[in-house]
């Protein structure tokens, strides 16, 4: 009976240890930074496309309006103070808003609505303090592209997406070995940002 636990115990030991070291903590992005390095250098992947990445992990990239209406409520509001502070720590980066709407309205008036809204973060960030030379609200897919196939009124397809479109001129390689710098400015420059939530009016109109 003895021997035949020790003869267990050795086999669970030896199990045990051809199990590869750290394997208990590994969720899959081991070795990502070496593959955005690698893509970087074949042009697979842009610096752009790594921070837009990053904005959309670490803070909420759309918001929701309601039925025909451009204005940004209270949620709305505090999501793009959230992006606003995000993008104060890059001010070499550029950002794109893109507008939806749902399915009820015409095409061209949904199109216009969806401009709107678009404006209407790009007027928010602005009072935020975020140069207007790096925002851009000139793409509208209207209620071409639903995040959910209906022709009802829904209002997560009601949205605007901000997402990063590239570097100002003078700063389009600035990643390219100082972004220690850019994420050290980030970790100081982060507890000193405050904003404040401001009304935008809302637009008539007959769509979704």
């Amino acid at each position: 009976m003895q021997k035949w636990i020790i003869t267990l115990g050795l086999t669970v030991a030896v199990a045990a240890c051809t199990r590869e070291a750290g394997y208990e903590i590994d969720t899959g992005t081991f070795g990502n930074a070496t593959l955005n390095n690698v893509q970087v250098q074949s042009g697979e992947l842009t610096y752009a496309q790594i921070l837009s990445r990053r904005f959309a992990a670490d803070v909420p990239s759309q918001v929701n309006f309601a039925f025909n209406s451009s204005q940004l409520d209270a949620s709305a509001q505090r999501i793009l103070l959230q992006q606003a502070d995000w993008i104060k720590q890059f001010p070499e980066a550029r950002f794109r808003v893109y507008g939806h709407t749902d399915a009820v309205g015409s095409t061209s008036y949904n199109k216009s609505l969806g401009l709107r809204r678009a404006q209407a973060v790009v007027t928010f960030l602005g009072q935020q303090g975020i140069s207007r030379s790096r925002l851009e609200a000139v793409v509208s897919f209207g209620k071409t592209q639903p995040l959910v196939a209906t022709q009802n009124r829904d209002r997560r397809n009601r949205r605007t997406v901000t997402e990063v479109s590239g570097f100002v001129d003078r700063n389009q390689q600035l990643l390219d070995g100082k972004y220690a710098d850019v994420i050290y400015r980030e970790y100081v420059e982060s507890a000193t940002y405050t904003t404040t939530i401001q009304e935008v009016t809302a637009e008539d109109g007959a769509g979704g």
